[in-house]
């Protein structure tokens, strides 16, 4: 008997996820290109060190926006790249699992097909599963009898909210707001209050070092920008308190749309949801009492997971594992969807 090559796949806006049924591992990388005009220079960890360094001639960008595919031609180099790495003899006729969100077209649905039926990967069975059903499972949500439990992932660029009940997702909302959002949010407060511009990779590492949303720390940072009068490099000392201002303007859209989101939920559900909390997951929810402050502001108790950014690629593997799980995968083909 042949051995199947099956994958969990979770295309991310930072990070691409790939879960290998063969090695029993789960990878990780970042999920960038470089590329000089037609010419790709950098992929994946390699590409993000060259994000915000490279010269004008060169691009460094995601293929993925908001969750979408945004350049098919690049994810597919990516996700090669990626899975020649795992697996250097890389298999004609593998099955592979991914985790989409939910609101896409039937176009966007069929870009996941041809993403590994193109030039470099052929003849591929591909299965759609749904990112928040991915994220309770990975939980441990039970799917089967399931009054209503609230799945809330803050990623990259995007934060989903989503309401499962008797393993069917009923309500579902998707705001423009994640990590990104919060980074570009600190580079906009230093250069408010210090006249000095920063990058987006300076901002991510002075949230993931001071930022905090409870019990305040007065600490300080010493970082390197360019002043916005003369242009010149400078240094300067940046103080939590500037970081954190940068980060509850984003963290609070979210806990408004979220508070909204539970107004328009059946009350029956909304009463099962406060009594068994809120499944809090994402490479976002990092950020020290993120669960606290949330539920100060919604009322509402939250279970945070220690999955981060890897629930909906540990999802994926208990599917790929258990045969009766596979339920929740939809096929998807070349022309019926």
């Amino acid at each position: 008997m042949l051995i199947e090559r099956t994958y969990g796949i979770d295309l991310g806006n930072s990070s691409v996820k790939v879960y290998s049924f063969l090695k029993n591992k789960s990878y990780i990388e970042k999920n960038m290109i470089a590329s000089r005009k037609r010419k790709i220079i950098a992929v994946g960890n390699e590409a993000y060190e060259m994000f915000e360094k490279a010269p004008a001639d060169v691009s460094v960008n995601s293929p993925m926006a908001f969750g979408m595919i945004a350049n098919l031609e690049l994810q597919e180099i990516v996700l090669y790249t990626m899975m020649r790495k795992i697996n250097p003899i890389l298999g004609i006729g593998s099955v592979m699992y991914f985790s989409a969100p939910l609101d896409m077209t039937p176009i966007e649905k069929r870009a996941y097909y041809h993403l590994v039926n193109g030039h470099w990967l052929r003849k591929n069975r591909v299965y759609m599963v749904e990112a928040p059903i991915a994220d309770a499972l990975a939980m441990g949500v039970n799917l089967e009898k399931n009054v209503g439990s609230m799945i809330v992932n803050i990623g990259a660029q995007s934060t989903e909210f989503s309401i499962i009940t008797d393993g069917k997702i009923i309500i579902s909302r998707k705001i423009p707001i994640g990590g990104r959002q919060m980074n570009e949010s600190i580079c906009n407060e230093v250069r408010k209050r210090y006249n000095l511009q920063i990058g987006t990779r300076t901002g991510k590492r002075l949230k993931l070092v001071m930022g905090r949303l409870n019990d305040q720390k007065k600490e300080a940072r010493k970082v390197v920008g360019i002043d916005s009068v003369s242009g010149l490099p400078r240094e300067e000392v940046i103080s939590s308190y500037v970081v954190n201002a940068g980060i509850i303007n984003c963290v609070n859209e979210i806990a408004a749309e979220m508070k909204t989101f539970l107004e328009r939920t059946p009350p029956q559900i909304a009463y099962h949801i406060a009594k068994e909390g809120i499944y809090l997951t994402g490479g976002s929810t990092r950020l020290p009492y993120i669960d606290n402050y949330l539920g100060s502001y919604t009322g509402f108790t939250f279970n945070l997971s220690d999955l981060y950014e890897t629930s909906s690629i540990k999802g994926l593997e208990k599917i790929v594992k258990n045969k009766e799980l596979r339920k929740w995968a939809q096929p998807v083909t070349q022309r019926k969807l």
